[in-house]
């Protein structure tokens, strides 16, 4: 049905977006070309403009080519333009600023809808017929970046606006409010919304959230009732967001994000002005100092909106410039940017929002000067960054240079993040990891090949990178800050003592006469007069480095051991001496991440692959880890020496991958999949070496075969840097056979139970160089009590005829990782036979509900940072993927995958799964996979806020991508109770049996 908002537009006002096409995207293969020109001709006939379809495209010869090219590339536009032609023929058409300014005072008068679905109905129309002309006079070269922005924050505006006054008017008339102004509801009301980061700088990126701060000012809302005036607005705000959120068969609007108010974990969607007044006053923080700078009245009561800002003024912007200023300005700077790895850029996986060289840096490196210089220049307070950045230049702020280069920069930048964006309608800021997803984003870049929007993408992230580290060159060093810090002599310099105190050391003599100790010469790595004198010129920025991990002595204590362990020291000195990055990085893995630490203290080598300058890139693949362990063991002269070597390398690997995750550096999913990489190609050649050695004792069972299948989070390829490996060995051989052909024969079962038991100790039995990783057997066919190898057919059998559901859940994420390929092919295609097999819902309802009960009484969570255990946490989440594979796997086997993350887009894809459900619980997996990966790497046991150190709560805060650990922890146990409430809707309500 075409939307109501798309009759054909009067194009006399100017050039029609068919005509002002004026880039060339490369087009799919001709095939591809053809398939997807008939069916817009198909879908036009339909919608019986079939005539006036082909004549737009006869009158516009590269119009046909122009719109494959998008679509092929863009599946979200795509289906926008199949969904209602006339739409589509409406847009091109028609001049695009003419058409964009008619249909926004058309959405901008929607409020005088008579109920709220009409309203929802038509903001979402107009959403679809904004996404699909935007993303047309963007890809056509028709609109630059800023028009694109300026449009899209326009129909923001106008959208958040009509909801408001609709719901303003209908208070009104139910007269729990009176408006001065009823024809201009907003005017007046006392309901202020203030628009945050990129929307209050009219800067809205293509599948952008909205940032909302929601306020009332009870001096000027007349309501009814005075003392009910915070519920009342509070109901109208979550309304606000249900109108503007909630997926419908149209689609949704916004989504909504008010965590950006005052103090989020425990206050109201909307609060009044004098609350948050208090707050800011009392409690403001400084990532909320940078935030205020782009706030804009963005709806509702802009009056009041203004006059707010006036007053808030003091908070954002300081009259004098001092050195508490500047401090205060570098506290942002280190909640703000996340440390990347001394200064590289990658393409692939690379986020161009937060990554180095990002869009980001650009912000602050704005934001930054904006703070310093505009209490006393009122000119230098603006919100959008293009401007600022010609403002800052034409008073000398910043060089020509550095200005041009930052503006074309963030234009380029900004032009991918919207291809990004509009090829799915995804909030994602990440460049893919494959060369066919490069190569989807370089051709609506139009770039002829991904090398070519590499090469220019790099410079780019390059350019940003060097002129953001500058800003920073004159700061005060960390000497003249400091204090006194004087490490020579036999005794304590008392003033250098009280120095460390103040940096948080909490045993500062100790501190001074270790570092004495290192100028003596204690350690090998500082005998040479060299080594020496490089150490002492880093000492302060060491010191003040493990003091920012609120771990100072741990960190200065494991350090101290690394440098007992370095064999010279002259070459690490002057890296970390000019390298700032990667001296943070060392620290932060001293002071937070034990683990880590560990490694690097028993071999400092391991540093060694971190200086490569591509280190910070793509991770190494199988085939590079393969070479590498193979030269690894090339110089094994026993199975003991194969263990030790492959428990360095495994250690070693894990290390690299370990730090890649504390940089930021790689995505959870990368992260999980790595680890899991790495215990695959592990646990295959330790395999390969045990069953060598079986067969030199007990020879061969002839035409014998095996395959090793990976369960749990190492078959779902979700591994962390503590998880252990659930494992099945299966076997087969012929009937004929009875037993080995060796001087020591054993019968079938025998053998492989052996193999099984020399390949556990393989990978699990301490040596001289600890062990690789803890091993489960136990989800093999009657857990401990069966044999420890299985024959197929007894599994099969087992698995059809006795397995209990929860036994099928597990088989769900089983995945054959070594074997003869010919076993290896049979286990595969009969683990998808047995979940393809129909399951009786109401049974595994039943089931999987007695196993959450369980768990829940047996595994009880330690608080709701237990994240696997957690009601609504992992296990939640994973138990539902499991059951949706379960009850309809028989008919829809497309859904069948040991991943969880893509089981869930799956069902979702298929409707098995509801949309809403699923914009609850792949946000939370993301979600909890990032925090439990950097858990699992900085904390041993239990994790508790309480006691943490402050560099890990940042770390966590940069991971949940939110401002700071008391959000964050706000955040994780409100989406706790979104994904139980969402386990109960789909699976059903947990109820834990009452005690004896």
């Amino acid at each position: 049905m075409a939307a109501t908002l798309s009759q054909p537009a009067d194009a006399s006002v100017g050039a029609s977006l068919a005509t002002s096409i004026q880039t060339e995207i490369r087009p799919p293969k001709a095939a591809r070309t053809r398939e997807i020109l008939q069916d817009l001709q198909a879908a036009a006939k339909e919608a019986d403009i079939g005539p006036a379809w082909a004549d737009l495209l006869h009158a516009h010869k590269g119009l046909g080519s122009f719109l494959a090219a998008v679509f092929d590339a863009s599946p979200f536009l795509r289906q926008i333009a199949l969904d209602d032609p006339a739409r589509l023929v409406a847009i091109l058409t028609a001049d695009p600023d003419a058409h964009f300014s008619r249909r926004m005072a058309e959405v901008a008068a929607l409020w005088r809808e008579t109920d709220e679905a009409t309203l929802m109905t038509r903001l979402r129309q107009a959403r679809a017929e904004v996404a699909l002309l935007v993303g047309l006079a963007d890809l056509g070269g028709i609109w630059p970046v800023e028009r694109v922005t300026g449009a899209l924050t326009a129909f923001a505006e106008a959208a958040v606006s009509a909801t408001v006054d609709f719901l303003l008017a209908e208070a009104h008339a139910s007269r729990k409010l009176t408006l001065p102004h009823p024809d201009q509801p907003s005017r007046g009301s006392g309901w202020i919304l203030l628009g945050m980061g990129k929307c209050g700088a009219r800067e809205l990126n293509y599948s952008s959230d909205i940032d909302l701060i929601v306020l009332f000012d009870p001096e000027r809302a007349e309501v009814a009732d005075p003392d009910e005036i915070g519920a009342l607005f509070v109901r109208m705000t979550r309304r606000l967001v249900k109108i503007l959120q909630e997926r419908t068969p149209d689609g949704y609007v916004f989504r909504t994000d008010l965590r950006l108010r005052p103090d989020p974990g425990s206050t109201q969607v909307a609060i009044s002005t004098l609350a948050a007044f208090l707050y800011y006053e009392a409690s403001g923080q400084n990532w909320e100092r940078a935030a205020m700078i782009k706030a804009r009245p963005f709806a509702g009561d802009i009056e009041a909106g203004d006059a707010f800002l006036s007053e808030l003024a003091p908070f954002i912007w300081r009259k004098y410039l001092d050195f508490a200023a500047i401090a205060d300005i570098h506290s942002i700077k280190r909640q703000i940017h996340d440390h990347r790895g001394h200064d590289a850029v990658a393409v692939a996986g690379h986020n161009i929002k937060l990554g180095r060289g990002g869009i980001r840096e650009i912000e602050f490196f704005v934001q930054t000067q904006q703070l310093i210089a505009g209490g006393r220049d009122r000119e230098l307070r603006g919100r959008r960054t293009l401007d600022m950045l010609e403002i800052l230049r034409a008073k000398g702020w910043i060089a020509d240079e550095a200005a041009a280069d930052m503006a074309r920069c963030y234009r380029f930048l900004r032009a991918i993040e919207h291809r990004l964006q509009m090829i799915a309608d995804e909030q994602t800021h990440t460049l893919p990891e494959s060369e066919e997803g490069l190569d989807v984003v370089a051709r609506l870049m139009g770039f002829k090949t991904v090398k070519a929007f590499s090469k220019a993408l790099v410079e780019t992230l390059e350019t940003v990178r060097d002129h953001y580290i500058q800003l920073f060159e004159a700061a005060p060093s960390l000497s003249s800050t400091l204090g006194s810090l004087v490490f020579t002599g036999d005794d304590e310099d008392p003033e250098t003592v009280a120095t460390l105190a103040s940096l948080g050391y909490k045993n500062p003599r100790e501190v001074s006469r270790t570092i004495r100790g290192w100028h003596f010469g204690r350690y090998a790595a500082m005998r040479s007069a060299a080594a020496r004198e490089r150490l002492t010129e880093i000492t302060p920025a060491l010191l003040e480095a493990f003091a920012t991990t609120d771990n100072a002595d741990a960190a200065f204590n494991s350090f101290d051991r690394f440098l007992a362990r370095l064999p010279a020291g002259v070459q690490l000195f002057a890296l970390l001496g000019s390298n700032p990055g990667l001296l943070n990085l060392l620290a932060t893995i001293m002071g937070t991440a034990p683990r880590l630490a560990e490694i690097v203290t028993a071999r400092p080598h391991v540093l060694d692959a971190v200086l490569d300058p591509a280190f910070f890139g793509r991770l190494p693949d199988r085939t590079i880890l393969t070479a590498r362990l193979t030269n690894m063991l090339a110089e094994a002269v026993s199975l003991e020496d194969v263990l030790d070597r492959a428990r360095i390398f495994g250690k070693e690997q894990g290390f690299l991958i370990g730090v890649r995750v504390i940089a930021g550096s790689v995505s959870t999913r990368a992260a999980g999949i790595a680890y899991s990489d790495l215990a695959d190609l592990l646990v295959s050649t330790l395999l390969d070496h045990v069953k060598i050695a079986l067969e030199a004792q007990h020879g061969r069972i002839a035409n014998s075969r095996i395959a090793l299948l990976a369960m749990g989070k190492f078959g779902g390829r979700e591994m962390t840097a503590s998880s252990d490996l659930d494992l099945i060995l299966l076997y087969d051989f012929p009937e004929t056979e009875t037993g080995s052909d060796g001087a020591r024969p054993l019968s079938g079962s025998q053998y492989y139970a052996r193999m099984t038991q020399r390949l556990i100790a393989a990978i699990s039995a301490p040596t001289a160089e600890g062990s690789l990783y803890e091993v489960d057997f136990r989800l093999r066919p009657s857990g401990n009590s069966g044999p420890l190898a299985t024959h197929i057919r007894s599994f099969v059998e087992y698995q059809n005829k006795e397995a209990w559901t929860w036994e099928h859940m597990a088989l769900s994420r089983a995945r054959p990782i070594h074997g003869d390929a010919s076993l290896v092919g049979e286990a595969v295609e009969d683990i998808r036979a047995i979940l393809s097999t129909p399951h009786d819902p109401k049974k595994v309802k039943r089931d999987v509900l007695e196993m959450r009960v369980l768990l829940e009484e047996e595994k009880t969570a330690e608080g709701p940072w237990d994240l696997k255990q957690v009601p609504g946490g992992q296990i939640d989440i994973e138990f539902i993927a499991q059951y949706l594979q379960l009850v309809h796997g028989a008919t829809h086997p497309e859904i069948l995958d040991v991943e969880t993350e893509t089981v869930l887009a799956a069902t979702s894809r298929t409707g098995l799964l509801p949309a809403t459900e699923a914009e609850i619980l792949l946000p939370a997996l993301r979600l909890y996979q990032r925090l439990v990966l950097i858990l699992r790497l900085c904390v041993d046991g239990p994790f508790r806020a309480s006691e943490a150190p402050r560099g890990l709560l940042d770390m966590l805060s940069r991971a949940g991508e939110l401002p700071d650990f008391a959000t964050l922890d706000a955040h994780v146990q409100a989406t706790q109770k979104d994904v139980r409430a969402s386990f109960e809707r789909i699976i059903g309500k947990v109820r834990r049996k009452p005690r004896a």
